[in-house]
């Protein structure tokens, strides 16, 4: 793993975001794995930005969306698959065809998991993947205790998960399970690019960083994997040791 400390929220967005470009100017059929969230929401925005001043092709490049609350439908502005259209799929003008993201409405969410395990299979794995960290250390919707030999599966979100992602919705909204990929799919990447900014991400990253890894601290799992790059601010670093 590599760790990376910027100046800002910008200035590490702006790295996250050239590092997707280069991935679709290294191999154009790329797939790209990403989340919904606060830490990535500018990596997208600067990505879309840049696609479309450099006029590069992303007609082969494929997506695939990491998560989604379960029973929430796509419509709903709090849903990660909404998130993902307001930022990448929609001003990139991306066909259906060039993404894939979990039907969190389906009568049968196992299938769902299936289908979602072949769409990554079939493309020979995620060449780049993009994670936040959550504040107890999940990532996408792994918490804490869950098997790192998971692929794609349900998880019982924890209270603090539910009580945070009350912010991503206009009302209060019943929240119990999420569907997610799991963190075998973190391990195969080829690359991985994990990002945290804030001062209220100090305290949880300091535990990524220091304690050891293991599924009670699910994002310490980027300290094992050979291409992994953590990008935090100078927020999250001050709290780190030297």
């Amino acid at each position: 793993m590599q760790l990376k400390i910027f100046a800002d929220y910008e200035a590490l967005s702006d790295y996250a975001a050239e590092a997707m470009l280069a991935a679709v100017e290294q191999k154009p059929d790329c797939l790209i794995g990403i989340v919904s969230g606060d830490s990535p929401r500018l990596a997208y925005d600067l990505f879309v930005e840049k696609c479309l001043h450099t006029g590069t092709d992303i007609g082969r490049t494929c997506f695939v969306g990491f998560d989604e609350w379960v029973g929430i439908p796509p419509e709903n502005e709090g849903s990660c698959h909404a998130f993902l259209h307001r930022h990448l799929f929609t001003p990139l003008n991306l066909p259906k065809a060039n993404y894939h993201v979990f039907d969190a409405m389906s009568n049968d969410l196992d299938v769902e998991c299936q289908t979602m395990n072949a769409y990554i299979a079939e493309r020979g794995g995620i060449d780049l993947l993009l994670v936040g960290v959550g504040m107890n250390g999940h990532i996408g919707f792994n918490e804490p205790g869950v098997d790192f030999g998971n692929y794609a599966h349900v998880q019982l979100l924890e209270e603090i998960t539910l009580k945070v992602g009350q912010k991503y919705f206009q009302a209060a909204t019943e929240l119990k399970h999420g569907i997610t990929l799991g963190l075998r799919h973190l391990t195969e990447a080829k690359q991985v690019l994990m990002l945290a900014n804030g001062p209220k991400k100090a305290a949880i990253m300091k535990r990524v960083l220091e304690d050891t890894i293991g599924n009670e601290m699910p994002a310490s799992i980027i300290r094992s994997h050979a291409n992994g790059i953590l990008l935090l601010d100078v927020d999250v670093a001050s709290a780190l040791r030297k």
